[in-house]
């Protein structure tokens, strides 16, 4: 017989003080300890964002320094450029740090916060990204050149080569886009996601890498890159703005005219 206290039974932490000032808002955030919980549950925090920063990260920082220390989250550079708070908020992908409280309040609603979708949770809102990592790592995310003719000197590019560059070298590996796609919630054993097939083209499209044709060769298969179906979630998504639905498009091109290209 399961313990009914296991299941489901989230807490409330309601403010403390006589008057509600209207600076006051709800958070209702997952909460899973699979050490300790059969099944996952909501806690409900009441605090006055007042007292923190204006961003979503400031929020949980507050909550678990003010209120609920167990309350399990990534956080590090707090600027939008490491990918290590992202989370789903309201409904959707984005990085804690960047998102503003505001942005996410709807008259007196409870701001529903979430670790990435499709993802094993490996307490909180903190997900399992191990599969995703090798799966980026199995593109060789670095470039690859054997003929340096003088390894002193600086591999240089025109500004039309760099400018190859832009939409792509700014991604964070957050992996919003990537948890965000119904193609690689269906197929992430075998499907790369958007986010590494958005690093992949990087390296495609750098002057400096000599390795194009391998690069491709190895993403010339059924499910690495053709499992996408140009669905647009990890585009929309996207907290840096990128356009991965874009990368893989470039990909596909790339295949057409080197004759590579898969049904």
């Amino acid at each position: 017989m399961l313990d009914s206290t296991k299941i489901g039974t989230g807490k409330t932490f309601s403010y403390a003080g006589e008057e509600k000032p209207s600076t006051l808002k709800k958070f209702k955030i997952y909460r899973y300890d699979p050490e300790t919980d059969i099944n996952p549950s909501y806690d409900i925090f009441e605090i006055d964002t007042a007292k923190c920063g204006p961003m979503m990260l400031d929020a949980l920082i507050y909550i678990k320094n003010e209120v609920d220390s167990s309350l399990t989250f990534r956080r590090s550079c707090r600027e939008g450029v490491c990918g290590s708070c992202a989370m789903n908020i309201k409904g959707k992908n984005t990085l804690a740090c960047i998102k503003p409280i505001e942005e996410c309040v709807s008259g007196k609603d409870e701001i529903h916060v979430n670790p990435l979708p499709h993802m094993p949770v490996v307490k909180d809102l903190v997900p399992e990204l191990k599969e995703a990592y090798l799966q980026h790592k199995s593109v060789n995310p670095w470039v690859e050149n054997e003929v340096i003719e003088n390894p002193l000197k600086e591999r240089l590019q025109s500004p039309e080569e760099r400018a190859k560059l832009d939409g792509l070298w700014e991604c964070v590996l957050c992996f919003c886009c990537t948890t965000s796609c119904p193609s690689y919630w269906w197929n992430q054993d075998k499907y790369l996601g958007p986010a590494t097939l958005l690093q992949a083209t990087r390296f495609i499209e750098d002057s400096r890498d000599t390795k194009k044709t391998e690069r491709l060769q190895r993403l010339n298969d059924r499910f690495k890159v053709y499992r996408c179906r140009t669905i647009m979630n990890c585009t929309s998504t996207c907290p840096k703005g990128l356009n991965p639905a874009k990368a893989i498009g470039k990909i596909k091109e790339l295949h057409s005219f080197s004759g590579m290209e898969q049904s």
